[in-house]
């Protein structure tokens, strides 16, 4: 069965982004120019995705408003002659998938979000996408999960090596095989395991390739990390009855869930973007000359 359909929570509260995301969702955060969420659904549509549905919290409408047609700006854009900018907004709503919105009453963890999309699902297999993760590729990530569901039939996770010291933040994968270059068997999958304790660096990135048969899983899910309902205890759930398979990315991630991932991320993007990576390229040039002279005149530190 083809694979037109995702998944996108976006219900959590941006604790780590206040006071922005007081009212603000967190997934409208620009990089440069552009939401974050923007870029997910960018990624759904280069797959291959047709239908997507955006689990929402509350404070969430903007998310609702960014792809919604605007008439008010697109008629004063359109007198002034902003041919460009007009086109921009207009491609906001015409996207090219069809876009549902439903609400997470609670914020009770990634499961229940995921839980949620039962209905719009419907027996079919499905992606769920990530908007703390943003992936660059040759080829889309969600698109090579795709690729391999077509050869293997069988739920797919993306992980990628992340520093030791860092597995404690993620679900990490216990792998038993690799079956083809790059695409793993797994014996378990361990949510946010302690340091000494993970079976491995490769840690579950943010998209995830799903059989429905998940979702009676998480009807039944017990609260894990976090008092939670987590879809990493679904999925190892899960892999006891089928195949679930790991897919290790390759590509760029970055991660905007974090302050310092999302600076990262906007200067990266906005190196490449047509407006201003010639003067942020200098400023950062300039930057680094100015840093540079500030550590050389700072007397080192006495033990």
């Amino acid at each position: 069965m083809k694979v037109r359909k995702a998944v996108i929570p976006a219900a959590g509260l941006g604790t780590r982004f206040l006071p922005a995301t007081k009212a603000l969702a967190k997934e409208m955060l620009p990089i440069v120019d552009k939401p974050t969420i923007q870029f997910i659904v960018e990624e759904a549509k280069a797959s291959g995705i047709e239908d997507i549905l955006i689990v929402e919290g509350k404070q969430k409408r903007s998310i609702e408003d960014h792809f919604d047609s605007a008439p008010e700006l697109e008629q004063n854009l359109e007198a002034k002659g902003k041919t460009a900018l007009l086109q921009m907004v207009k491609d906001t709503t015409d996207i090219g998938v069809n876009i549902f919105f439903v609400r997470q009453p609670y914020p009770n963890g990634l499961g229940d979000a995921v839980r949620l999309a039962k209905s719009f699902i419907a027996g079919e297999p499905f992606v769920v996408m990530l908007g703390d993760d943003l992936m660059q590729d040759q080829v889309p990530l969600t698109k090579q999960l795709i690729d391999e569901y077509e050869r293997t039939h069988a739920s797919i996770l993306a992980v990628k090596k992340v520093p030791h010291n860092e597995v404690s933040a993620y679900g990490v994968i216990d792998p038993e095989s690799e079956v083809t270059k790059g695409l793993y068997n797994v014996r378990k999958f361990v949510e946010k395991p302690a340091v000494e304790d993970a079976p491995s660096d490769l840690a579950i990135i943010g998209r995830y390739l799903l059989t429905p048969e998940i979702f009676d899983i998480l009807d039944n899910q017990k609260p894990g990390k976090g008092n939670e309902i987590q879809l990493t205890d679904a999925i190892d759930t899960l892999n006891q009855t089928q195949r679930v398979f790991a897919h290790e990315f390759t590509g760029d991630r970055y991660d905007v869930g974090n302050k310092f991932g999302f600076v990262e991320t906007t200067i990266e993007y906005g190196l490449t973007h047509p407006e201003v990576k010639d003067e942020l390229r200098a400023y950062i040039l300039k930057l680094a000359d100015r840093l540079r002279q500030e550590d050389a005149a700072t007397p080192p530190q006495q033990d």
